[in-house]
């Protein structure tokens, strides 16, 4: 019994320490971050060239593996890796925790992508 109150124990510790070093990024710091980015990907995250993805309200989660992914080489595309080879891990999180924060506009993909 004693040994499953510990396992229990460390297993809950484990679970609330791992949470903050797997913490997702900041809203609001991510905010201050996007100066660059408001340029193609519009002010609110919804791009209105359709040549621009639209990023408001996509999952965290996928815009932290693309930056990653521009960033380190993983997708080719010259502009972006410049733009994401000055971000930090941290900076990654924070400005794909804003823009998934945002309200998208994005109904369907009618007009945003080629050939339609």
């Amino acid at each position: 019994m004693k040994r499953a109150i510990t396992l229990f124990t460390f297993g809950a510790f484990l679970a609330l320490s791992t949470s903050q070093v797997f913490a997702a990024g900041d809203v609001e710091r991510g905010k201050t971050k996007v100066a660059t980015c408001v340029a193609c990907h519009g002010q609110d995250g919804n791009a209105i060239d359709p040549q621009y993805p639209r990023l408001a309200g996509q999952y965290a989660s996928y815009l932290s593996r693309a930056l990653h992914e521009y960033r380190d080489g993983g997708r080719d595309n010259a502009i972006m890796k410049g733009f994401a080879a000055a971000l930090s891990d941290q900076d990654i999180d924070d400005v794909s925790a804003y823009f998934s924060s945002l309200p998208t506009k994005l109904d369907g993909l009618e007009h945003h992508i080629q050939g339609n």
